[in-house]
């Protein structure tokens, strides 16, 4: 890339135009900037108005009559006014006003569940309320973050917010905290070194800093280099306003199921109005039957008892820190075939921890996880009586504190105090006898930290102790000796090749390695205003540590449950394949470890061809979690993804179920569909299996339904068809209380139904795969010819052996909601007989059954019930008509499942 100098109107070059690769004078040069000086007030103000302010784009919202109106978009809700308007042009007052009402309640309950979820654009937009410390005009001045252009000198410090991205062009000790970016769960350490090759990923330009990231540790300065929409975070804005949200299965489901019943209902109407005016009967009477079909054939109840049904079981699910945005997702859940699982704070606890110290001659391993203090150090192997003094560095030369078991300061230096309080060491008194004369902080370039603290030596005599802990590789080549058992031995070839072979080893096994030394120094020679780098020479060492981010304890049975479910985890992480690696085999993750940009890099039939043996993706940037999203997808996966910092949402936003935890940021937390509040990816499969059985429940009742839709439609065809009942076997207050009376009950009876066994067991339902299986269809006609042909025979046998349609409606009618009872039992599961003891193994579907038959004898024989419902009072034997078409139903049905047991076992 060449060096280009920045003009008033040009696009605002990018951080990843590779400014990294120059030094910081071409940089500068570049932008035509002095550091010490800054931009002048004018030129600001012409970049500003050229480029436009520091911010990221507003996703405007609709108002809220326009997104009121949207609701009516669906198919159902489209139907039901067509029934409401036809009602009222024939002067069906009370049906017209009662379908008015239901469309209002689905739109108000559709628009409630909308407004749960906030824009993820507009809360990277409030990420955005910062000050900024620039040079303009050469002098300091707090400006609104907005404000900066590119080619502003900003200086930061520890507390700061980064508020541009920029190319640092000095630092000291300089520490950026990058996870919500990066996903890496350390500190990032920067410097104004200047980088080669291509760096596709922000978490390795070490010589840049990012909008949004906080500074925990040292200062710098920086030119910027890009702002709003140009920068990393502005490029994750945009990849979230181009991702579009994936319809949820259920949803689609529905809407298919609503134009199949429309198209069959539509088809029987104009059978009706045909066959009805060749019998020259009148256009009011027929669209008086046109209206009871429609009420009939559209599932009035369905939208309603669905939004209960995954209402209590996103309020379930609630009480197990899984907080569901959206009622879709949780029905989402059960088609979960992927997840793609964030590293650290996921299947890790996010707290370093100590779990291994290797001296000269001893090797010692750490229990306990996290913060906690209640591990022990065992002795592995060697003859040391202590291990204090091969730790005690790392207690020393640390500015970190435990307070109430959290760590204030450096996570791993919080780590390395867990390991000095398993030690037995008192970290305060210990500090207090070692009182601090200078400090060296860490730096990037010298990889160590020291302090030079006032002690006293073997023999009594007051001395300089400095204490060393840094990279292995940093303090390992200034060393001069060891400390072996309380003797102080030479540092040789061969305990260097021992120490290079243990870092190694415990590099290997996905453990950050750190060395400890110390150096005593004559106090008449020491100038603690000095160059303090140089005292730090000729060190002897004391040990090596391996820390790791542990995973959770729960973490792996998880894991376990979800492959036993058929489910694919794979890890994706910020963080390097070796680490992502010796956690996944930990965690029992099965597959290779590939770099993101090198998965990106493959081309699409490549990308197809290995996924499937994949199981960890690491230094991923939010480009490459969005890829995996996406091929995952045209596998046919149902894909869920987990994550935590900005650089998720995207891949949160595209995935089908997107899961941000609960400590992330709000970026994620918006643009994800489910949010865990306890951060456990034991939670996400707990998710999973509730998803499943809540839609398991869900096709319980949706079998029933489309049943209930069939019997309607076929009867009022047959009826017509054969001229029963003047084509109206039902009337339109007796359609609404099947559906509304027997279907709602039975639809909430059979959603909150017990889990079937061996639910976890099953393979998830391919993407794309229709509720209306072959089975179901097989059901549903026959289950639906068989009703309808005892409706009409009854209907025919009032008219002929009791002289009175009314009279074999009545019996029909009655015999409908029996049928219903006996649908509803079989409907719970596809090939399982009903003559068990466990069919009344759930509470609900009993406590609704038993009224429902009561209901059906009384519809018929109280005066009240007659009036409202038109019915005329039956007897004893006209009643047992109805009951024996129940029974025969339920002959049919158990006949229907024995064969179809017979037929999966052979």
């Amino acid at each position: 890339m060449s060096v280009r100098s920045n003009s008033v109107g040009e696009q605002p070059p990018s951080s990843g135009d590779g400014w990294y690769a120059h030094t910081p004078e071409e940089v500068v040069a570049a932008f035509g900037v002095d550091p010490p000086v800054g931009l002048s007030g004018a030129r600001a103000t012409q970049l500003l108005t050229a480029h436009g302010p520091n911010s990221l784009p507003e996703e405007k919202r609709a108002p809220a009559w326009r997104r009121f109106l949207a609701q009516y978009r669906s198919y159902m809700q489209i139907v039901l006014v067509a029934a409401a308007v036809v009602s009222l042009l024939i002067q069906e007052w009370t049906t017209a006003i009662l379908l008015i009402v239901l469309t209002l309640v689905n739109a108000v309950v559709g628009l409630r569940q909308e407004g749960k979820a906030e824009s993820a654009m507009n809360a990277l937009q409030s990420m955005m309320k910062a000050t900024a410390r620039v040079r303009r005009d050469g002098t300091e001045a707090e400006i609104p973050a907005e404000q900066l252009v590119i080619g502003d000198i900003v200086l930061i410090a520890a507390g700061d917010q980064v508020a541009a991205d920029g190319r640092i062009i000095e630092a000291s000790a300089l520490q950026i905290d990058e996870s919500a970016l990066t996903g890496e769960s350390v500190p990032a350490a920067k410097d104004a070194g200047t980088l080669a090759g291509l760096l596709s990923a922000p978490g390795d330009r070490t010589n840049m800093a990012f909008m949004n990231t906080p500074v925990t540790h040292g200062s710098g300065v920086l030119v910027v280099t890009a702002t709003g929409a140009a920068t990393e975070v502005g490029k994750i804005s945009g990849m979230l306003s181009a991702t579009e949200k994936e319809v949820p299965p259920l949803t689609r489901e529905l809407n298919t199921l609503t134009l199949w019943i429309t198209g069959a209902a539509a088809l029987t109407m104009i059978v009706m109005f045909a066959l009805g005016r060749q019998r020259d009967e009148a256009w009011d009477v027929l669209f008086v039957s046109a209206v009871s079909l429609a009420i009939a054939a559209i599932p009035e109840a369905l939208p309603t008892v669905t939004q209960a049904i995954l209402s209590v079981g996103s309020l379930n699910l609630a009480k197990r820190n899984a907080i569901v945005k959206e009622l879709p997702s949780v029905e989402t859940l059960a088609f979960t075939s992927a997840i793609n699982s964030d590293k650290t704070g996921t299947l890790t606890m996010n707290q370093m921890t100590a779990v291994e110290v290797v001296s000269p001659t001893d090797r010692y391993t750490v229990s306990g996880t996290g913060y906690g203090l209640d591990g022990k150090i065992h002795h592995a192997a060697g003859s040391s009586a202590s291990i204090e003094d091969a730790i005690l560095p790392y207690v020393v030369a640390s500015d970190a504190e435990l307070v109430d078991g959290e760590v204030v300061g450096d996570p791993t230096e919080g780590a390395l105090l867990v390991l000095g309080h398993k030690a037995g060491l008192d970290i305060d008194a210990t500090r207090e006898s070692l009182p601090r004369l200078a400090t060296l902080p860490f730096d990037p370039e010298y990889k160590l930290m020291a302090t030079f603290n006032s002690a006293v030596d073997v023999s009594g005599r007051q001395i300089v102790r400095c204490f060393v802990k840094g990279a292995v590789p940093a303090v390992v080549t200034r060393a001069a000796t060891a400390l072996a058992a309380g003797r102080t031995v030479p540092w040789d070839a061969e305990l260097s090749a021992r120490a290079d072979a243990q870092t190694e080893r415990m590099g290997g096994e996905g453990r950050r390695v750190m060395a400890a030394a110390t150096r005593d120094l004559d106090p008449a020679g020491f100038d603690p205003d000095g160059d303090l780098l140089a005292y730090i020479t000729e060190l002897q060492v004391t040990s090596l540590v391996g820390m790791v981010d542990p995973p959770r304890e729960d973490a792996r049975a998880a894991v376990a449950s979800a492959q036993a479910g058929h489910i694919r985890v794979r890890m994706v992480t910020g963080d390097d394949v070796t680490t992502g690696a010796a956690i996944a085999l930990q965690l029992g993750i099965p597959g290779e470890a590939v770099l993101g940009a090198d998965f990106a890099a493959m081309s699409e039939d490549e990308q197809l061809a290995r996924i499937d043996g994949i199981g960890v993706v690491g230094r991923v940037a939010p480009e490459h979690k969005v890829l995996l999203a996406d091929t995952l997808k045209k596998k046919g996966e149902v894909v869920a993804m987990t994550g935590d910092g900005v650089n998720d949402a995207p891949a949160i936003k595209a995935a089908d179920i997107g899961i941000a935890m609960g400590s992330g940021t709000d970026v994620a937390k918006n643009a994800g569909r489910m949010i865990l509040s306890d951060d456990r990816f034991a939670t996400i499969v707990y998710a999973v299996e509730q998803g499943r059985r809540i839609y398991d429940n869900l096709t319980k009742y949706i079998r029933f339904v489309l049943l209930l839709l069939v019997t309607f439609v076929l009867t009022f065809l047959g009826a017509t068809v054969f001229n029963i009942a003047a084509g109206e076997p039902f009337t339109p207050p007796q359609v609404l209380w099947i559906h509304f009376v027997v279907n709602a009950s039975f639809g909430f009876a059979l959603g909150f139904d017990r889990e079937s066994p061996g639910l976890m067991r099953r393979r998830p339902r391919p993407r794309g795969e229709s509720v209306l299986t072959r089975p179901v269809v097989v059901t549903v006609g026959l289950g639906g010819l068989a009703i309808t042909v005892v409706l009409l025979g009854l209907i025919k046998l009032g008219q002929t052996h009791f002289d009175s349609t009314e009279t074999g409606q009545s019996i029909a009618f009655t015999a409908f909601a029996l049928c219903l009872i006996v649908a509803a039992f079989e409907c719970r599961s596809e090939t399982d007989s009903v003559l068990t003891t466990s069919t009344f193994d759930s509470r609900q579907m009993n406590w609704v059954a038993l009224p429902q038959f009561v209901l059906a004898v009384l519809v018929t024989q109280m005066d009240g019930f007659r009036r409202i419902l038109g019915t005329t009072q039956i007897n004893a034997r006209q009643f047992g008509w109805a009951l024996l078409a129940a029974l025969a139903l339920l002959l049919l049905w158990e006949l229907g499942k024995f064969l179809a047991r017979r037929s999966r076992d052979t």
